[in-house]
């Protein structure tokens, strides 16, 4: 399906890709927050090795119960709700965290966050996916990752503004949270329901009625033709095992794959460790923190590229180079580290830089595309589910393995899995831009 750019409202794609996306913002948030929270809340609370990597990882657990959550909620009453509920979680634990008490209560409103965090990454690549044309999807899925991002540096900026605030510096780091948290809920109900999900649903009306907004009446015509074709051509309803069928588990398990690799890269033990990586190499506090900055600004530029090649250079080619980048990068750090030269800070700044134009942003793109339409709900679930379980796994054992091995060897760890990654892509992923999601049902079906 070839879809004109002057018979697409860009505009409005955009409005709803930045709104949608701002789930993505509130996803950076909690994600980074903790990076600046956590010298603080060794104090607060006593945290040792363990708890420090259980109160990062708490995020990811509840991701899990999120992405639960989402793929059941999205497939019977819509992308909407779905994204509503997200906002809401987000509020609520903001505050919660900002006035927890004790080491539990942070830890359960955090988890409650990761709640929010699973509905959001799940739900807004996904929906972002579906009301997108073809021609701009690349880019307006990858508005989510640039939101995540600049969460990911205004949280940094504002943790390292505040950071001599007082010993309760961490309570307003966390709760500023509430603040994009509300405007992100009021954003969602302008929002239209998915297209595709309404025809799913049959209710074609109120899908066409969407889709007049989006594009001209020739797109109007090619995207229903496209998503009724692809509906028709399935008998499968949605439910977890239907994604286990074996004319679409090809596709799942490439999504899995991209997914666990995204996360046993490594790169999100710099962006949550910051601190702990750099105080083991004598930085300060202080640069400690100034150094999430100096990772943020970096994170937010290269992801800004990724946005332009996306749907130029393509998905595959920017992850092999990601992969492989990132495994010269890693094997150059832990030399570094373990010699405990500043020096380390240069080629980590730079993983997180290669990792912002490849890995990051495309490993999303990706998932929203590969799965078919009767299934998407429930196989992006599975994907994300996957993860996620890879990032709590990722990030609770890396302050045990710094503890007792030191802080450069997970990063030897970390360059081995990014060359069997590259094996991975190179042998299993396909090329996905231009095409329509009805165009690449068969292409991740073992054809």
């Amino acid at each position: 399906m070839v879809q004109n750019q002057r018979n697409i409202n860009q505009g409005y794609i955009i409005a709803i890709s930045f709104i949608s996306a701002l789930g993505g913002y509130l996803f950076g948030f909690d994600f980074a927050v903790i990076a600046g929270a956590l010298p603080f809340l060794k104090e607060q609370f006593a945290f040792n090795e363990y708890w420090e990597g259980f109160a990062t990882a708490s995020l990811a657990l509840g991701c899990v119960v999120g992405c639960f959550i989402a793929g059941a909620l999205s497939d019977k009453y819509g992308r909407k709700p779905g994204l509503m509920l997200a906002a809401f979680l987000f509020f609520i634990s903001s505050l919660a965290m900002a006035f927890s008490s004790t080491r539990d209560i942070f830890i359960l409103a955090r988890f409650v966050a990761g709640i929010g965090v699973g509905m959001a990454s799940m739900l807004s690549p996904l929906y972002i996916a579906e009301v997108a044309p073809a021609n701009t999807r690349g880019r307006m899925v990858a508005i989510n990752q640039l939101t995540i991002v600049i969460g990911i540096l205004i949280t940094n900026l504002v943790n390292y503004t505040i950071r001599n605030s007082g010993p309760d510096a961490w309570r307003l780091m966390v709760g500023f949270g509430a603040i994009p948290s509300g405007l992100f809920l009021l954003g969602v109900i302008w929002l239209p329901e998915s297209p595709r999900w309404l025809l799913k649903e049959g209710k074609d009306s109120q899908a066409v009625a969407v889709l007049n907004k989006i594009g001209s009446a020739n797109y109007v015509a090619e995207t229903l033709s496209g998503i009724k074709g692809s509906l028709n051509a399935s008998n499968v309803k949605f439910n977890y095992s239907g994604v286990f069928k074996k004319a679409v588990f090809p596709a799942v398990a490439i999504g899995i794959g991209l997914a666990v690799f995204q996360q046993f890269c490594g790169i999100n033990v710099v962006f949550n460790f910051t601190t702990t990586i750099f105080e083991s190499v004598g930085f300060s506090k202080d640069d400690q923190l100034k150094q999430t900055v100096f990772i943020g600004i970096i994170n937010l530029l290269f992801t800004l590229l990724a946005m332009w090649q996306v749907d130029k250079l393509g998905r595959k080619p920017l992850m092999i180079i990601g992969s492989l980048s990132l495994a010269v990068l890693y094997i150059i750090s832990g030399l570094l580290l373990q010699n405990k030269s500043p020096l380390a800070a240069w080629p980590l700044l730079a993983a997180i830089g290669m990792f912002a134009m490849t890995l990051g942003p495309v490993t999303w793109v990706l998932i929203s595309e590969i799965f078919p339409t009767h299934i998407r709900g429930a196989a992006t679930s599975i994907a994300v589910i996957s993860l996620w379980l890879s990032y709590a796994l990722l990030v609770f054992t890396f302050p045990i393995l710094a503890s007792k091995l030191g802080a450069y060897t997970p990063f030897y760890i970390y360059a081995g899995i990014c060359v069997l990654g590259f094996w991975f892509i190179n042998s299993r992923v396909k090329e996905t831009k231009g095409k329509s999601l009805e165009d690449l049902e068969n292409v991740f079906r073992g054809h």
